[in-house]
């Protein structure tokens, strides 16, 4: 049976789409549980709680990764709506600064958003947490059998030594390595599309809720059967590779490892864990969930594609094993399917985003409908405040 159904659809009896729950219910719930989970491990095993961002506090960063959006979000249309600087100006821009506020900014839109942004860094800062305190809970490390599952799918072939054959150990290294560090920025820049972008409040709190899940799993699954991935647990067979900004990134989280491991107090968190790969889990719902609300072809075809470098980059860099790779597709399409459930964004038991007739964009923008699937992430032409607090 099809769980996932592609683009919108309208509804006019909210008890199709209905959910039981406030906004982000199940985000905060995978948040709490993290946060369970963090205070009862920190007790058995006497390791600190602590910020995951030691460098700039996360306190201070996220809030101002937020202002930042907004500020993105609101200056240009100001400026525009200003006009050029002459006579009147300063008042000019005064009056479309109102103006872009009361329109962009509502009250119910700043819940939504602060609502969204701190659920998300509590399941992010617990997250962080519980992957580092992982080896001290459950000290065995299963790399040795998840590295014979993948010579077993691959004929007896290693698949990282495989994809070196295929692609070489040269230019392709560095482009990888290009791959996953765009990853790294892909995440948080989605997250402030889905909170303080977009206009269309169900999509934005579908993609969050489920990258929520998507942690909450992952870290269940870093404790339950924890891995280093092959990089680790067979640097030999990566030695050909380049030097390259993720080959300097191994060798300074392996070290993070030893030192938290050595010193859990005054050491920071270590952030190893394998199974399952939460960069090709978090990229499958990315892909999803861009499919499922309906947004342009470039973005849905670019997905995708960036989905299958993610899955190679992986391998071919060691951080992976295949069947890491396939854990974290599973689990990727799961959080989608639950967090829809949890969101109404559902027709029965089949995720699908909802949009209430009364959810309508302005005529600039059109109608918000399966027909124009666009509309649902029109920046220039916002929404009615009330679908933030749907």
């Amino acid at each position: 049976m099809n769980l996932l159904c592609e683009y919108p659809v309208l509804v006019s009896n909210h008890q199709t789409g209905r959910r039981g729950a406030p906004p982000f219910a199940l985000a905060w719930v995978a948040g709490l549980g993290l946060a369970a989970l963090t205070v009862l491990f920190s007790t058995l095993e006497d390791i600190p709680i602590q910020d995951p961002d030691s460098l700039i506090p996360g306190y201070i960063r996220f809030p101002a990764i937020v202002l930042g959006a907004i500020a993105i979000d609101v200056v240009p249309r100001i400026l525009a709506a200003a006009g050029r600087p002459g006579g009147g100006w300063a008042g000019r821009l005064r009056t479309s600064a109102r103006t872009v506020m009361r329109e962009r900014w509502p009250l119910s839109h700043w819940r939504f958003a602060l609502n969204g942004v701190i659920a998300w860094y509590l399941c992010y800062a617990a997250f962080r947490n519980v992957k580092s305190m992982a080896p001290f809970v459950h000290d065995k490390i299963y790399d040795a059998p998840l590295a014979d599952v993948d010579r077993f799918l691959f004929a007896g072939h290693d698949p990282a030594a495989t994809l070196h054959a295929w692609f070489g150990t040269g230019l392709a290294a560095h482009f990888f390595s290009a791959v996953y560090i765009v990853w790294i920025a892909l995440v948080p820049v989605s997250i402030a599309i889905a909170l303080v972008w977009t206009r269309h409040a169900r999509a934005g709190e579908w993609y969050v809720t489920a990258v929520a899940v998507d942690w909450a799993l992952g870290a269940v699954l870093y404790v339950v059967l924890p891995t280093v991935g092959p990089v680790y647990s067979d640097p030999g067979a990566f030695a050909t590779l380049p030097d390259t900004y993720v080959s300097d990134l191994q060798r300074s989280m392996w070290s993070d490892r030893l030192a938290t491991l050595a010193d859990p107090a005054h050491a920071g968190l270590q952030t190893i864990a394998a199974f399952a790969s939460l960069h090709v889990g978090i990229m499958v719902t990315i892909c999803l969930i861009v499919q499922l609300v309906g947004l342009h072809r470039w973005v849905r075809i670019a997905s995708w594609v960036f989905l299958g470098l993610t899955a190679l980059a992986t391998v071919y860099l060691g951080w992976h094993f295949v069947v890491d790779v396939v854990a974290g597709a599973a689990l990727g399409a799961f959080a989608v399917w639950i967090a829809g459930l949890a969101t109404g964004n559902r027709i029965g038991w089949r995720a699908r985003l909802v949009v209430d007739r009364d959810e309508q964009v302005s005529p600039a923008a059109g109608p918000s409908s399966a027909a124009h699937p666009g509309a649902l992430a029109s920046r220039s032409a916002p929404l009615p405040d009330h679908p933030a607090t749907d």
